[in-house]
């Protein structure tokens, strides 16, 4: 483009309309209406067939009837079967629907310029150099945008009317950027120029008022007369969008209306005075103000002379050096490039012969790879296809002959990551489901290959995998188990049987059933102890992976049997950062590591509870008739011993406390609890109702069992003789502790015997102490309760047909109730000895017992003393103070003491016998006391006075006589003090 001088800038400024000479000499205005009339397609709408003046009807024609509006979108359906070939079917927003009109179906420039002014510039530089495709990335001197030559030959820059600047250099001339950034410039903004503008600023403004003082005469008014001549001059020749092809602009310029009214010729020729004159005035402001300013235009053209002057000689120079330049680089420089260019040359042979060799090398890959994993050496394939493919990364980069290469090699890695998974389920089955009696450990070399391998492609469901490989084996093994049980059981026949294996199993008596039980606990602590050898050798590798310097999986092996469960864990627990190798291998993170380590004892720990519930569902299965809770308190042992032992060494190996099949065994337990205590309750109800409460003979088993009972001890011996019975030895007839004799009744027997079974059974089972001490305080209750019932309440006249309940009845049941108040507190210590801490508010309950079975013994002393009180009472109530001596009523009531000492001189001890006969003996002179006051008997020395002192006599040698006593108290307080 070439450069414009000032005079053309300014020429084209002002449009060119008219200059005051005639039309036929000014070929420029003519208006090009019949090219608008062909090139403009808003005239005819082609499906409605409608004709419009202006675009702006057409578009709004478009608007309405041609456009659909779906959601917030614009589509365009101007077009053939209501489609827009030019709009995407989805639509657009108004803003772009407006320009699509405009651009595609007015095909207007006015109406273009009029939407967006932007978008018709844009349009017009589409085609222009440079390419915005082939250029993007390059910087040229087409993104300058403060250098001044490219900025006024640039072609794509676009006129706008907004001012000077702009118009004439384009809209980027105001650019303060480069964009692209230039390689070559720096970024310049205002403030590089702060400092020197604040530096100037003060000599500026002096010179701006001087300048304008010394130009001020110059510049003559502007007369009235050239002012009102260009106001006369309509507004619409001075805008900047001002172009005849504009139908509105022509239509305001030539208009037709007035042609038509006045005559053609006529209007024409007026017409085109007025528009003459326009431009005369226009012309004649034009002169006067370049008149006025012609100095600064000419001072400007000289400006632009010099300047060329001095790019002449610039470019002179410039020329002189270049050929200097090349005569210095001919004679000093050039041979010693080549010699450089040879050695350079040398070494890019040698770059390419090795880049050959590591082809050669990387081309052997595949035949490798399929050599290791021929001898299962996954990590080393891995290893091998993870270098390759950072070889054709960096390396190798852009070979064609390798480049199916790196997708081939992610295949295989996928295929050997398959294959690793396979190959480690495939070792988990057989390793697991081997002979159970096969001790050898698993292959550590294969299963090391397999598990790295995993680990280095952070694959982690291996865990998963043996998690369910063991489970499987578990069950299968616990299968196998019962069915070798329950075919080789005499007792059952399994072919002739059709039902489950579980009810084949409920057929196997105790003995074959717990021996059954036994080899699933020996199978399955085998099976758990090869798991624990397979675990510490991926814990091995797991640490291994991370960097940690470990022992080898013997000596692993032996370091588990040698340590406790608590301190493996510990040591599981440890820190994965620790005793990490400098120059290790690292396959996997810290992180993984815990992650891994953490699973890896979950994984032991939910192995070891799965045997346990798979147990459990034996144990269950058996017992669902009630079978276990039927047991003996020796069978129920040993099956609990049994389980004890396999909990205990599954806590081994995994380290923890499994409670499931120990809640199991502790439910069976409390069932066998329940039934052993409803059986015992039960049959002390039956003997309750059939005593008659007479003195039994008592055993010598039984007097060995109290005796050992009394001195705290317990023996299953002592209880099997008594269940074997022993007729050797003569039974006796009362129960000796320490010296003391009870006479007591067979059913008293019998609860003891239960007490010691009650005993004898937290011994054997720990666990349910607590349960057995609430049933034994229950039945001790019960034999008290009801045994008053029974004798105090009479009950047993009618259940075992008693005539009455005598005084030796009486006396037997206080002496049971003695008998078993001895033994309540050495039954509380020993279970005081069993019990945890916080259960030792539950032994209260046997100091209520031993007071009730005391206050029980009470009643039973005042219930014999009342009678006697009865028989005093009515005796002397019909007594009458005369002779013969000793009379009636006094030898009765000798009689009646005779008796009651016959009835329990045998069964009461003789402090017993002396307390009774004392309460007794105050119970007489009570109701004597009274009679006397009646008969008004007074100790006057009278005769009177000396029959009943005759009577006393006679009392008191038959009490002393009978009780053992050696002297009663003072009877002189019968009397009544005066």
């Amino acid at each position: 483009m070439q450069r414009r001088t000032a005079g053309e800038h300014l020429s084209a400024v002002v449009p060119a309309v008219g200059s005051g000479r005639r039309t036929e000499n000014r070929p420029d205005v003519r208006p090009t209406i019949d090219k608008n009339e062909t090139t403009n397609h808003w005239r005819t709408c082609e499906i409605c067939s409608i004709q419009w003046k202006s675009p702006s009807e057409f578009a709004l024609h478009l608007r309405e009837k041609h456009c659909t509006k779906e959601g917030g979108s614009f589509v365009c359906r101007y077009g053939t079967h209501g489609i827009c070939p030019s709009l995407p079917l989805e639509g657009v927003s108004d803003k772009d629907y407006e320009f699509h009109v405009a651009r595609d179906h007015v095909a207007d420039d006015g109406y273009t310029n009029k939407i967006n002014p932007l978008m018709a510039k844009q349009t017009r530089l589409t085609n222009q150099a440079p390419s915005i495709v082939s250029d993007q990335h390059k910087w040229t001197v087409y993104s300058s945008s403060v250098n001044l030559p490219a900025v006024l030959n640039d072609p794509r820059k676009s006129r706008r009317e907004h001012d000077f600047f702009t118009k004439t250099w384009g809209e980027g001339f105001i650019e303060n950027t480069v964009i692209p950034p230039s390689p070559h410039l720096q970024i310049i903004t205002k403030a590089n120029f702060e400092k020197y503008l604040n530096k100037t600023a003060s000599k500026l403004k002096c010179h701006k008022v001087q300048s304008s003082q010394k130009q001020a005469p110059r510049l003559p008014a502007v007369t009235d007369k050239s002012q009102a001549e260009l106001q006369q001059i309509p507004k619409m020749f001075f805008r900047g969008d001002f172009a005849l092809e504009n139908p509105e602009t022509f239509q305001a310029v030539l208009p037709w209306s007035q042609f038509k009214s006045r005559g053609v010729g006529q209007s024409s020729k007026l017409l085109q005075e007025k528009l003459s004159h326009y431009l005369d005035s226009v012309e004649v402001e034009l002169a006067r103000q370049i008149s006025q300013r012609s100095t600064a235009f000419f001072t400007a053209m000289a400006s632009h002379d010099k300047l060329q002057d001095n790019l002449i000689s610039t470019c002179s120079a410039i020329k002189d050096l270049r050929e200097r330049i090349t005569a210095v680089d001919d004679v000093l420089a050039k041979r010693s490039l080549e010699t450089l260019g040879y050695k350079i040359s040398r070494v890019n042979h040698a770059k390419v012969f090795n880049k050959l060799k590591l082809m050669a090398t990387v081309h052997q890959t595949q035949p490798t790879i399929q050599l290791l994993l021929s001898t299962s050496e996954f990590v080393g394939a891995l290893d091998l296809i993870s270098t390759t493919q950072e070889v054709l990364t960096q390396e190798l980069s852009g070979i064609q002959s390798f480049r199916h290469l790196g997708s081939q090699l992610i295949e295989l890695e996928k295929l050997i990551d398959k294959m690793m998974h396979e190959e480690f389920v495939r070792f988990a089955s057989s390793d697991l489901n081997r002979p159970i009696d096969d001790d050898t450990g698993p292959d550590e070399e294969k299963l090391s290959s397999i598990i790295l391998g995993l680990l280095r492609q952070h694959k982690f469901s291996f865990l998963e995998d043996y998690k369910n490989e063991s489970t499987t084996s578990i069950k299968t093994m616990v299968k196998q188990t019962v069915v070798a049980a329950v075919s080789e059981a005499d007792s059952i026949d399994v072919e002739g049987n059709l039902g489950s294996l579980a009810d084949q199993m409920r057929l196997l008596n105790f003995t074959e059933w717990l021996q059954m039980f036994k080899i699933v606990f020996i199978n399955l602590a085998k099976l758990l102890h090869r798991v624990k050898m397979t675990w510490i050798i991926m814990y091995r590798l797991i640490d291994f992976a991370v960097g940690k310097s470990t022992s080898s999986a013997g000596d692993l092996v032996e370091e588990e049997s040698e340590n406790n469960a608590e301190s493996s864990q510990s040591d599981a627990q440890s820190d994965p950062q620790k005793d990490i190798a400098p120059d290790a291998d690292i396959l996997i993170a810290p992180v993984e590591h815990q992650r891994l380590s953490s699973g890896l004892k979950e994984m032991l720990v939910m192995l070891c509870n799965y045997a346990h519930d798979r147990s459990l569902k034996l144990l269950i299965a058996r017992g669902k008739d009630g079978f276990l809770e039927k047991l003996s308190s020796s069978e129920f042992v040993s099956l609990s011993r049994s389980i004890e032992s396999f909990v205990t060494q599954c806590e081994t190996v995994c380290g923890k406390r499994s409670s499931s099949l120990r809640g199991g065994l502790q439910n069976q337990a409390n069932k066998f609890v329940n039934r052993f205590h409803e059986e015992r309750k039960t049959k002390m109800s039956l003997l309750l109702d059939n005593e008659r409460w007479k003195q039994a003979e008592v055993p010598a088993s039984f007097q060995d069992l109290l005796s050992a009972m009394a001195k705290g001890e317990i023996s299953l011996a002592l209880l099997a003789r008594m269940d074997q019975g022993n007729e050797e030895c003569k039974a006796a007839e009362y129960v000796e502790i320490d010296g003391n004799k009870y006479a007591v009744v067979g059913t008293v027997l019998m609860l003891l015997k239960m007490v010691a079974e009650y005993c004898q059974c937290v011994e054997d089972i720990p666990s349910v102490t607590l349960d057995i001490l609430t049933r034994l305080i229950e039945i001790l209750q019960n034999f008290n309760s009801r045994s008053c019932q029974l004798v105090l309440g009479a009950g047993a006249l009618q259940l075992v047909g008693l005539k009455t309940i005598t005084t030796k009845n009486l006396g037997l049941a206080s002496r049971c109730l003695q008998l078993i108040s001895f033994y309540i507190p050495i039954v509380k210590q020993f279970f005081a000895e069993r019990l945890l801490p916080r259960q030792m508010t539950v032994l209260r309950s046997f100091d209520k017992i031993l007071k009730d079975y005391n206050d029980h013994v009470q009643e039973i002393s005042n219930k014999l003393i009342a009678i006697m009180d009865d028989t005093f009472n009515h005796c002397l109530s019909k007594w009458e103070v005369k002779a013969p001596v000793p009379s009636l009523t006094f030898r009765e009531i000798c009689k009646r003491i005779r008796k009651i000492h016959e009835a329990v001189v045998d069964i009461l001890p003789p402090e017993q016998i002396k307390d009774l006969f004392i309460q007794m003996n105050n119970s007489f002179k009570t109701h004597l006391n009274k009679q006397l006051i009646i008969l008004n008997v007074t100790n006057d020395g009278g005769p009177k006075h000396g029959l009943v002192t005759s009577e006393l006599v006679f009392y008191t040698e038959c009490v002393q006589l009978t009780s053992g006593l050696d002297k009663l108290d003072n009877m002189n307080d019968i009397w009544v003090r005066r």
